[in-house]
């Protein structure tokens, strides 16, 4: 591995190591909040993010990416510190904004820094495999922070993991201030240009959007191909139970979905080299596959179901690195968080309508149907290859 690769995957998998991830909600219930209130920060959490997502994409291209690589995972350390050290619905509701905002400084920063250290030493048709590797990574790590965060609880509550917690984020940070960075950044070139600089970027960012047919091809591919699988992975514990298994059982489940996405991500590069039609069919297969395996309502539905996340993990790597390819002015990180942003709303968008459809239908039905909504995306991944 180069060094750019093993920085790369040494973030991701700190990133993702957080022993609280499987564990906050149980946290907010000690300290009495309701369902209610949880849902409450889990709001602040997404309007911060998708608040911040543009801002802090141009603020990356009038910075040094390095530096906002190294301040994301220690804003949303500080979020998991206090959270432990001093729980309150106050207190929790600025963990989530600093989490918010830990997310939104690496969106567009990290793939912007590895695509242009990548071009620069002339590899940049790496990009999808490093990408996919990272992704990997990072799956991997929350899988394993999944399994080690009940021992850890039962041996030291949540100090011990809210420790550990920070200890990965600031690991992280460590990992982040090492990435190399040849780019010279315009507040780096000239350090009283401020607002007038970041004005600029944001320009061009924008004008590359509407002049760049090559851009304005690829980015809808992006959300298109995310936001909906995104979203399920968030009810997978409630299609598990649908299945009739026990509730020990459904982490062994979703088990099996993170290492199929572990795998789709180390697929990503072959995904990439892929024509638009062949990315197309491999959306529709995993769509099929998901619905059936969703319809099926037994626990052996889910290998079908880790099939399809399997397949959207690759082409999502997939679309991101096309995007990568086509942007060719400096304002990459603005470009990018665009299309993070767009994902942000169709992801909303999804859960709103998951939460109308519970109404009137169960899990298995709702995935079956959103997995119906990569068929137009399909029709859009399969047009001329301005896409690739």
């Amino acid at each position: 591995m180069t060094p750019l690769a093993r920085r790369l995957y040494a973030y991701a998998f700190l990133g993702d190591f957080v022993l609280l991830y499987p564990l906050y909600a149980l946290l907010f219930e000690d300290h009495g909040l309701s369902t209610a209130e949880i849902s409450s920060l889990l709001a602040i959490w997404s309007v911060t993010g998708f608040v911040l997502e543009v801002p802090s994409g141009v603020w990356a291209d009038v910075v040094s990416r390095r530096r906002l690589l190294t301040l994301a995972p220690l804003l949303s350390g500080a979020a998991f510190g206090l959270w432990v050290a001093a729980p309150s619905y106050p207190v929790f509701a600025l963990g989530f904004v600093l989490w918010g905002a830990q997310g939104a400084l690496q969106s567009g920063a990290l793939e912007a820094l590895v695509h242009d250290e990548l071009e620069r030493q002339g590899h940049a048709d790496r990009y999808a495999e490093l990408l996919g590797r990272a992704t990997a990574c990072g799956t991997v790590a929350s899988a394993t922070a999944i399994g080690l965060a009940a021992p850890a609880f039962a041996l030291g509550g949540f100090g011990l993991v809210g420790a550990g917690s920070v200890l990965a984020c600031g690991l992280a940070a460590a990992v982040g201030a090492t990435f190399p960075e040849h780019r010279t950044a315009p507040a780096q070139r000239d350090p009283e240009a401020g607002l007038a600089a970041y004005g600029t970027v944001l320009r061009d960012g924008l004008a590359e959007l509407r002049s760049s047919p090559a851009v304005r091809a690829a980015l809808p591919a992006i959300p298109a191909v995310a936001a909906v699988w995104g979203s399920l992975d968030e009810y997978l514990p409630l299609l598990a139970v649908g299945t009739g298994v026990g509730e020990g059982t459904v982490p062994l489940l979703g088990l099996l979905v993170y290492a199929a996405m572990a795998l789709g991500g180390v697929g990503a590069a072959r995904a990439a080299a892929c024509s638009g039609r062949a990315r197309a069919l491999l959306v529709l297969v995993a769509a099929a596959a998901l619905a059936a395996g969703a319809l099926a309502r037994v626990p052996a539905g889910f290998v079908l179901v880790a099939l399809a996340f399997a397949v959207f993990q690759a082409v999502t790597v997939a679309v991101d690195a096309r995007l990568q390819e086509a942007i060719e002015g400096e304002a990459r990180s603005t470009v990018t968080s665009v299309a993070s942003l767009a994902t942000e709303v169709v992801v909303l968008a999804v859960f709103g309508a998951y939460a109308l459809g519970s109404l009137v239908a169960d899990d298995a039905v709702l995935f079956a149907v959103l997995a119906a909504t990569y068929v137009p995306v399909a029709w859009l991944l399969a047009r001329p290859d301005r896409t690739g």
